[in-house]
């Protein structure tokens, strides 16, 4: 009974046992697959030691690596101490420091004149006559100085006349006598600048004669037309309208000589030649419309040739009316 029942105790855990060997075994070597399958887990089976161990071998070795070149070489380091640097300013970069030092060509000190004498220079470049024939440039200035006599002249008398009203007399001439000269260079003025409007027109005509640059007929014509067209009517205006459009014709004349000039049609040095008349006449008449602007309250306004000839003919139509009167006095009595 005993071995019964131990025989038959030692067949159930021997059975108990190969079931359980036989459950287990599938389960491992799905396991041990998937282990060998993936590489997160291949990793995870390592130990953390050997990851620690891989992880510092780079240091470590570095640290080896670097002290065995503890030493100094001493001969290298005297030669190199008692060798001479040389300056190479071509190898320096332009924004460093260094460049001050090593380079011999330093930067000079700001030249505070610089944009001064570059106006100056330009200044000559444009009023240099040089290519100007000698009797074109004195006859030139010759025939504007009268011009600029005559705008001075007014500036003085303007003063005068101020001075002789706040004074009671004139510095040289009385009030009156000032406003008596002054009534008779203004017109001289007016006069004057149309002569030279007509002059400067006419000389595109003697161009064209010349042939300079070639035959334009009716366009190069039409300059000369056109100025004293323009020019001689303003004799009959007030001083101050005709001053004004005498400024204007003379630059509009200027401009078309200057494309003349760069046409070809004139001499290359006529445009700068034409630009320091021009010049000159222009502040002339500036100066004359100033000091005429400072005595318009102080004295009457000058009669022009258009007043008269208004006066002419109001004088021409009263003798005609003193005659008609004296016509139908005389039928009367003869009819008595």
């Amino acid at each position: 009974m005993l071995s019964r029942s131990a025989a038959g105790r030692s067949a159930l855990r021997s059975f108990v046992s190969a079931s359980s060997s036989i459950s287990r075994t599938p389960v491992r070597s799905t396991f041990s697959k998937a282990q060998l399958a993936s590489p997160l887990g291949y990793v995870n089976t390592r130990r953390p030691q050997l990851l620690s161990l891989v992880a510092y071998r780079p240091i470590s070795a570095s640290v080896q690596r670097y002290a065995t070149l503890d030493g100094i070489d001493r001969t290298r380091e005297e030669a190199a101490a008692k060798k001479k640097l040389e300056a190479i300013p071509a190898a320096a970069s332009v924004s460093s420091s260094t460049v001050p030092i090593i380079d011999a060509s330093q930067e000079k000190d700001i030249d505070m004149l610089k944009g001064i004498r570059t106006d100056m220079k330009t200044i000559k470049e444009t009023f240099n006559l040089g290519q100007v024939p000698r009797e074109a440039y004195y006859i030139g200035l010759a025939g504007v100085l009268p011009y600029l006599g005559t705008s001075l002249t007014t500036v003085y008398l303007a003063w005068d006349i101020n001075h002789a009203s706040v004074t009671g007399h004139g510095f040289l001439l009385s009030g009156q006598n000032a406003e008596l000269l002054l009534n008779f260079i203004e017109p001289l003025q007016v006069g004057y600048g149309a002569v030279i409007l007509s002059f400067l027109g006419a000389i595109h005509w003697g161009l064209e004669w010349a042939g300079h640059g070639g035959y334009h007929h009716y366009r190069r014509y039409a300059i000369g037309v056109v100025a004293p067209a323009v020019a001689w009517p303003t004799i009959l205006l007030p001083v101050e309208y005709a001053l004004i459009a005498q400024f204007l014709a003379f630059n509009f004349l200027y401009f078309a000589d200057a494309r003349a000039s760069s046409r070809g049609w004139a001499p290359a040095w006529y445009g700068t030649y034409r630009f320091v008349l021009t010049f000159i006449v222009g502040a002339s008449i500036v100066f004359s419309l100033v000091g005429r602007g400072q005595i318009g309250d102080k004295i009457g306004r000058v009669s022009g040739p258009a007043d008269r000839l208004q006066q002419l003919r109001d004088a021409l139509e009263k003798e005609e009316e003193e005659k008609r009167a004296s016509i139908v006095a005389k039928d009367e009595a003869e009819e008595e």
